[in-house]
């Protein structure tokens, strides 16, 4: 199944959003990895980068995967020095790897990895 970018052109980006088209980073990061068929992550209902919130359950969650390279699916943990900030999920477009991801006043864009890596301290995968 190829990955259909302008699906998320319906995305509007709304705080603890998790149920299409209303996604915030989080939201938007399981509903990828259902389009791309692989299993959903826990969708921590409620969560937001509030009270570090977004970084306290991102590290409970790295304790159940594995880091790895850049791949269609990944998350992709964003750092603001040692703080879990931003997440994002890799997606394949047009045979390169991009990164998707939601926020306020742009909701869904696609970024080439290293343009978005750019933007951020420190930027980890995990599958």
């Amino acid at each position: 199944m190829s990955f259909n970018a302008d699906r998320y052109r319906a995305v509007i980006w709304t705080k603890g959003g998790r149920d299409f088209p209303a996604l915030d980073c989080f939201g938007l990061i399981n509903e990828v990895r259902r389009d791309l068929s692989l299993p959903a992550w826990p969708d921590f209902a409620g969560v937001t980068k509030d009270n570090g919130g977004l970084d306290a359950n991102a590290r409970l969650m790295f304790e159940r995967l594995e880091k790895c390279q850049p791949q269609a699916g990944a998350g992709v943990a964003c750092y603001s020095g040692s703080v879990v900030d931003h997440v994002a999920v890799v997606v394949e477009l047009n045979g390169l790897l991009h990164v998707a991801e939601c926020n306020p006043r742009t909701n869904v864009t696609f970024l080439p990895l290293q343009r978005f890596a750019r933007r951020f301290y420190r930027v980890e995968y995990w599958r």
